[in-house]
């Protein structure tokens, strides 16, 4: 059975919009979840592009928790850690955030 499956994809500097886009980052998540069976909806593919890591005022992050706190997504598929936050001790408290909600996180 199909997991529910949101993809989170960020990049800030103009650096990494070069080299790490958010479109083939959000590829890769694709092509992620159609092998390991995750049922991904268009709109549950949130990009904050522009947005720093280090700060959790972002509006896709925000739409993210929503989704997880209303019990709409099983599972959040994302890049690497640093793409969640760039601060350790973010990262930690989004996990535990995502956890309590059932949900789990893949990175």
């Amino acid at each position: 059975m199909k997991k529910t499956a949101a993809i989170y994809a960020r990049v800030s500097s103009e650096r990494q919009k070069e080299e790490n886009t958010i479109a083939s980052q959000t590829a890769l998540l694709r092509e992620y979840a159609q092998a390991h069976d995750y049922t991904v909806a268009p709109e549950w593919i949130l990009e904050d592009e522009g947005y720093s890591g280090s700060v959790l005022a972002r509006p896709g992050l925000e739409r993210l928790r929503d989704l997880a706190a209303e019990g709409q997504i099983e599972a959040i598929l994302i890049y690497a850690p640093d793409r969640l936050s760039r601060k350790y001790a973010y990262q930690i408290l989004l996990l535990e955030e995502f956890a309590r909600h059932g949900v789990e996180v893949v990175f």
